[in-house]
C-alpha cells in the first residue's frame, strides 16, 4: 500500500519516497519542505542547548544532510519554509510567570539562573536566533519566527500552505522530540500529511529520544524516511518526466 495524497484528479502524487510504514506518494507541487530552527541556539557550540547542558556535538552531519535536502528540494522546485524559534528582544513573546512556556522553557530558566545570560537567549536579532551560517534561505523560500514550539501555532503557516495548495510537509531540523514532532503533529491534526528526514534531524537530550520520537511519529503522525531516499525519489520522478 502507498499513502499519500490524492491530488484533485483522484491520482497518487508523481512521486513515491521510500517510507517507515509505507511508501508516501506525494506532487512536488503541493509539498513543502520545512527546516525547524536550524539556529546557532540548538546546533552550534555556545548557543542555548550548549549553555542549557544538551549534547550539540553530533549536529555537523544533521547540518549537511539538511543542505543536500534543500538542494534536491529546489531543483524539484518544491516550496521551502524556514522557521526561527525565539522571542522579541524584551521577551514579552515569551510570556511571564502566568505562561508555563516561562516555567518549562529551557533558554529562560538558563538565563534565571545565569544572570550573564540575560537577553541573550533566543532573542531576534542575536547571534542565538540566527540561522547556522551553512544554511542559508534564498528569494521565495518562506521565512517565520515562532513563538513556541509549534511552527503552526500563532503563525502564518497554515494559511501560506493552503494558499499554495501545499498537503504534503517533509520535515528536518532541531529537535525532532520537541519542535519537530509538535510541528508535525498540528499539521496532522489540519489534515497535512507529514514525513521527517530522519538522519537531517538531531534531538534535544539522549538518543533515545531521537528514536522514540520517530517511533511515535511513524506509528501515530506520519511517515519516516531519510534524505538518501528523498534525493533518489526526486531524481527518480525527473528522469520519469524527461524521457
Amino acid at each position: 500500500m502507498v499513502a499519500g495524497y490524492h491530488d484533485p484528479s483522484g491520482r497518487y502524487g508523481g512521486i513515491t519516497l521510500p517510507a517507515r510504514p509505507e511508501p508516501i506518494a506525494f506532487d512536488a507541487e503541493a509539498t513543502a519542505l520545512i527546516v525547524v530552527d536550524m539556529q546557532n541556539a540548538y546546533a552550534t557550540k555556545g548557543g542555548y542547548l550548549d549553555l542549557a547542558g544538551f549534547d550539540v556535538s553530533a549536529t555537523g552531519p544533521v547540518i549537511e544532510k539538511i543542505a543536500t535536502a534543500v538542494a534536491a528540494a529546489r531543483k524539484r522546485g518544491i516550496r521551502i519554509v524556514w522557521f526561527q524559534n525565539g522571542w522579541d528582544p524584551d521577551y514579552v513573546e515569551a510570556g511571564g510567570p502566568g505562561s508555563p512556556n516561562w516555567h518549562k522553557s529551557n533558554a529562560l530558566k538558563t538565563m534565571r539562573s545565569r544572570p550573564d545570560m540575560n537577553e541573550r537567549l533566543l532573542a531576534k536579532g542575536t547571534w542565538d536566533y540566527a540561522l547556522v551560517d551553512a544554511l542559508a534561505p534564498e528569494p521565495g523560500d518562506i521565512v517565520l519566527p515562532k513563538p513556541r514550539y509549534s511552527g503552526f501555532y500563532n503563525t502564518q503557516l497554515d494559511s501560506l500552505l493552503r494558499s499554495a495548495g501545499i498537503r504534503t510537509l517533509v520535515f528536518t531540523g532541531i529537535a525532532t522530540n520537541v519542535c519537530v514532532e509538535s510541528t508535525l503533529r498540528d499539521g496532522f491534526f489540519l489534515e497535512y500529511f507529514g514525513v521527517v528526514l530522519a538522519d537531517a534531524t538531531h534531538q534535544a537530550g539522549p538518543d533515545s529520544l531521537q528514536a522514540g520520537a520517530l517511533a511515535n511519529i511513524e506509528t501515530f503522525f506520519g511517515w519516516v524516511s531519510d534524505v538518501a531516499s528523498f534525493k533518489a525519489a526526486l531524481a527518480e520522478r525527473d528522469a520519469v518526466v524527461a524521457e
